[in-house]
């Protein structure tokens, strides 16, 4: 995934790929591979190259240097939004096209993801189609649940209007990758979870504020029984006291 930060610094420095590149003794392509492709450079160049850019070097790589710095469970702890709508739409996209094997989208309506991810659909499609197992839980639009968390927002866009809009866009999905799967959870209001292999987005609802207001994590799973594992457990919980958004198709009688 590509390095906005490290993009963001030279920018800041008024500095190209090249120029870095001749400051700190590496080839440019080097550089470029190291803001295009996120790739780490080894501790002694990210020494360099922050100390040219005059910034902290946790700031370009705070995956890396946490992983080598830190022992305790918040080691996985990636970075820290104070706002979920303060995510990178870039991150988002990452960590979707990134996706190995597992996708989930555990939030309680899902609605922004349709309105701040363009093209989501052919994305998750072509995930579908790579092998990759999707899951959607939301709220179920006529329960209890929903209806007072609507007296709490008290917003036009209701929940549950947002979540009939996840549907439909899900039933539009479903028709073009069959094999993603979607459940109803009414126990996951105060808190929206999105995972994406061994990378997880963590959004902690506040009170009756909306949910782009939601303080966020970004996890990524680095020991067992810590943070992420907890999280995911939660998720598999979820699913599976859940209820199919979909029937199961019929299975034949044999004569």
């Amino acid at each position: 995934m590509p390095n906005d930060a490290l993009r963001t610094a030279l920018a800041d420095a008024k500095m190209s790929e090249a120029d870095l590149a001749r400051r700190i003794g590496v080839d440019e392509k080097t550089v470029s591979r190291w803001v295009s492709l996120g790739r780490v450079p080894h501790p002694r160049h990210r020494w360099a190259a922050a100390a040219a850019l005059d910034v902290e070097e946790e700031m370009l790589w705070p995956d890396s240097v946490r992983a080598n710095v830190k022992t305790g469970y918040d080691r996985e702890i990636v970075s820290a939004f104070p706002h979920r709508s303060l995510i990178p739409r870039t991150l988002w996209r990452d960590l979707i096209s990134g996706a190995r094997r597992e996708l989930v989208f555990a939030g309680y309506t899902n609605y922004f993801l349709w309105l701040d991810l363009p093209n989501l659909r052919s994305a998750l499609r072509r995930r579908a189609e790579a092998g990759v197992h999707i899951r959607w839980l939301v709220g179920d639009p006529d329960s209890p649940v929903t209806a007072q968390r609507e007296e709490v927002e008290g917003v036009p866009l209701t929940p549950s209007t947002r979540i009939r809009v996840t549907l439909d866009e899900l039933g539009k999905l479903r028709d073009a990758a069959p094999s993603v799967a979607g459940r109803f959870s009414d126990r996951h209001l105060a808190m929206s979870l999105f995972r994406f292999d061994a990378d997880m987005l963590v959004c902690t609802h506040l009170a009756d504020q909306m949910g782009h207001d939601s303080p966020t994590f970004h996890l990524r799973r680095r020991q067992d029984g810590g943070l992420f594992d907890r999280y995911a457990a939660h998720i598999e919980y979820l699913w599976e006291t859940g209820r199919d958004i979909w029937p199961a198709p019929p299975t034949s009688s044999t004569p």
